[in-house]
């Protein structure tokens, strides 16, 4: 009991010593310490990592993992260097994969997959590769017909 009446003077007391006319002040905090970078630099800094000669294939698929939870489509020359690093690690399978997700990425926008298709089919030509439509893996498998459709 006494403890809580000494601590309401004490209260009191503060409130008596600070006008309340004082303005204040709220402190400044930056959500990031790191600074921006703009697209051109974004594009430079995945291309060169999916370019490095001694990629491995976990770092191949931390970076292809990091760019499918971004919110973007990665450019058709990021994903020409991601399709040449599956090369130079000798893995087909992950290089199918990165074009799903590509093409996931793309949404239901009609016309940008096409245009990175476009822009990449030199590159799949050149490594033999074939896109998943291509090979089939846009339709199930061993889906049944609907009941309603018969």
């Amino acid at each position: 009991m006494f403890r809580s009446g000494l601590a309401r003077s004490a209260s009191f007391a503060r409130n008596l010593a600070v006008p309340n006319n004082c303005k204040c002040i709220a402190g400044v905090r930056f959500m990031s310490k790191h600074s921006t970078e703009s697209d051109v630099e974004f594009d430079a800094r995945y291309e060169s990592f999916f370019n490095r000669k001694d990629i491995d294939g976990w770092e191949c698929r931390k970076a292809m993992n990091d760019l499918s939870g971004m919110d973007l489509v990665p450019e058709p020359r990021i994903v020409i260097a991601a399709l040449n690093a599956c090369r130079r690690l000798n893995d087909i399978a992950l290089a199918i994969r990165f074009l799903e997700t590509v093409k996931d990425k793309c949404g239901g926008k009609a016309e940008i997959f096409p245009y990175i298709l476009q822009e990449i089919r030199p590159t799949l030509n050149q490594l033999g590769l074939s896109t998943p439509e291509e090979l089939g893996y846009d339709k199930p498998e061993l889906a049944l017909k609907s009941v309603y459709d018969l």
